[in-house]
């Protein structure tokens, strides 16, 4: 009887440490580092000229650009009507999912077309929401508007629905930007021309809650609006106003509100060469990323731009590293 007892006993701790073992392996196998995302050359879209990438990732996994289109051979910025989306689950193999607007389609638009700039794209309870600046009239300064096209795909079907209303003074106004915070509340940005205002928008996403405010705190403003959240912090990106060498810089400032004050906090990216400059951060799988674009793929150009993507990293106390760019080969 004893040694049927000790027998039992050995086999229990045995299978015990079967069973230790086997969850050990488990938890060994969740705390893997995944591996780092390889990014391909920049720019990364090279059939086409484009600018001003919008970037989100959506509920498919995949990441989703939204750019500008520059049309060969440019006029100047007049000729840009149309919008292209791009998408990748890899980071280096990127689909072209074709034209999803343009001039055309745009019931109150400008008739003589042109002046589709940087857009931007949001996601709220099965439909997807892409904003767009564009004129109202042959008067291209003072007419900009809002536009708003919805479908219930990410990159095609979408269908203008009209514009934002609640803007008092559209002259110079553009590249809107889109947040959607926490806790379900979207935010408009809308800015150029040195000045930028925010505010609430209703649930419908075609409406504002509230009248615009200006942003405070900025330094500097010149366009492009970008705005995200991490850790708690808001983060405000945008191009400066400052006459570099080889263009604007984007820039950015943080608080503890989306709609400010702000506190200015430095440079994200250098000038690229290319005058403007306008860019998106998001994270995916894991890291983080920052969008933008330069001329190399033109020669210098400065109307035909190119999107192009790098690593961006947080210091511990928040603050943004400055970006090193990359261009032409593959890297990690």
């Amino acid at each position: 009887m004893k040694k049927r007892l000790l027998f039992i006993s050995l086999l229990a701790v045995a299978i015990a440490g079967i069973s230790a073992s086997s969850v050990s392996g488990a938890n060994a196998k969740k705390k893997k580092k995944s591996t780092p995302v390889t990014l391909g050359p920049n720019p990364f879209i090279t059939h086409m000229f484009t600018a001003d990438p919008s970037a989100h990732v959506w509920k498919d996994g995949r990441l989703y650009v939204y750019p500008s289109h520059d049309i060969d051979p440019p006029r100047g910025c007049d000729l840009m009507d149309r919008y292209h989306v791009f998408s990748t689950d890899d980071m280096v193999n990127w689909k072209d999912h074709g034209e999803i607007l343009n001039s055309s389609q745009v019931p109150w638009g400008r008739p003589e077309g042109g002046f589709m700039w940087a857009p931007d794209c949001a996601y709220k309870d099965g439909t997807y929401y892409f904003y767009f600046p564009h004129p109202s009239s042959s008067d291209v300064h003072c007419s900009w508007k809002v536009g708003i096209a919805t479908s219930k795909h990410p990159a095609k079907d979408f269908k203008v629905q009209g514009y934002i209303k609640g803007i008092d003074d559209a002259c110079g106004m553009i590249d809107p930007c889109v947040f959607i915070d926490d806790d379900g509340q979207a935010y408009l940005y809308h800015g150029g021309c040195g000045r930028i205002i925010g505010a609430k928008m209703k649930d419908n996403m075609m409406e504002l809650a509230e009248k615009p405010r200006s942003m405070e705190g900025l330094k500097d403003f010149h366009e492009g609006a970008w705005v995200h959240k991490r850790n708690g912090i808001y983060y405000l990106m945008y191009s400066d106003n400052v006459p570099h060498p080889e263009g604007n810089r984007l820039v950015y400032a943080t608080s503890t509100n989306p709609l400010g004050p702000w506190t200015y906090q430095g440079v994200i990216l250098e000038a690229t060469g290319s005058g403007t400059s306008h860019g998106s951060i998001v994270e995916y799988k894991g890291e983080w990323f920052l969008f933008y674009h330069n001329s190399d793929l033109s020669g210098g150009k400065p109307e035909l731009r190119s999107i192009c993507v790098d690593k961006l990293y947080y210091n511990p106390d928040g603050t943004i590293q400055l970006v090193k760019q990359t261009k032409g080969t593959p890297k990690k």
